[in-house]
């Protein structure tokens, strides 16, 4: 497997602060994402410190153990690099951020007095990323159990919301898990979208025909233009055709194809 430049930055990102920010240090209470704190209403921790809205990217570079941050790289090492080849680097960060802050702005209203570290929102967010594109592929879990990545990342789902309405395995966030994958499927399905409105205005822009946008006389005065002495004879044999029927029937006798056809010698000449 092929290490890419921005999962490489990653790893080593958290595994640096995981050994500079260690659990209870004033760094790790600093940098942990607290949504009391947040908004200021809870100051026993760093008093001074009243408002802290950076925590929303930092607390996901912080983990609580060894196999916290260990799981999370996994996650990380295994799924980033493909993904990161297929969106390029720019998009894989917004998609990783972008989960990891919504696996924090979702913990707010359920956690609202928790205090949450981890980079498995932004994880959960990728894992699910490599599902939408691959989802047949298969991962196998601990090594043996080979599961579809489409439906692990089903699993995950309904694993993090049971879990989070149940109240199941605490001292885990699992409204960030639940977050981090709704952020993560709603920013590539504005990916999608959005690259799909380029290609759709590119094809607007190829088939656009002038004629349509204009008056019925100003299309006559463009098509007037034609120089039919220096067509080839197939083409002036057509455009003569169809400006004989414009001048017995009017522009709008034409089909669509005609009007664009007259419209882009007219373009040409």
């Amino acid at each position: 497997m092929m290490m890419t430049p921005w999962v490489k930055r990653l790893l080593i990102a958290n595994v640096v602060l995981y050994f500079l920010a260690a659990p209870g240090s004033p760094l790790y209470h600093l940098l942990t994402f607290h949504p009391a704190a947040v908004f200021g209403v809870d100051q026993s921790y760093l008093p001074g410190i009243p408002f802290r809205p950076w925590t929303l990217v930092s607390y996901m570079f912080l983990h609580a153990g060894f196999s916290h941050i260990l799981f999370n790289m996994i996650g990380l090492f295994f799924f980033g690099p493909r993904l990161e080849t297929k969106l390029g680097g720019k998009s894989f960060l917004y998609l990783y951020f972008l989960s990891g802050i919504g696996g924090a702005v979702l913990s707010m209203p359920f956690m609202f007095n928790a205090r949450i570290v981890g980079a498995s929102g932004a994880v959960y967010g990728i894992m699910l990323g490599f599902a939408y594109f691959w989802p047949r592929e298969r991962i196998y879990i601990w090594g043996v159990l080979p599961v579809q990545a489409w439906l692990l990342a089903t699993f995950l789902v309904i694993s993090s919301l049971y879990s989070g309405i149940a109240g199941t395995n605490a001292g885990v966030a699992h409204f960030a898990h639940l977050g981090g994958l709704a952020a993560g499927f709603a920013y590539l399905k504005w990916s999608e979208w959005h690259t799909g409105k380029d290609r759709r205005v590119f094809q607007q822009k190829l088939w656009h025909t002038p004629s349509v946008d204009t008056s019925d006389k100003e299309t006559r005065r463009r098509w007037a233009t034609i120089r039919l002495d220096g067509l080839h004879e197939l083409n002036r044999g057509e455009v003569e055709e169809l400006l004989a029927k414009v001048e017995a029937s009017g522009v709008r006798s034409l089909s669509s194809n005609q009007r664009m056809f007259l419209d882009r010698i007219a373009g040409s000449v």
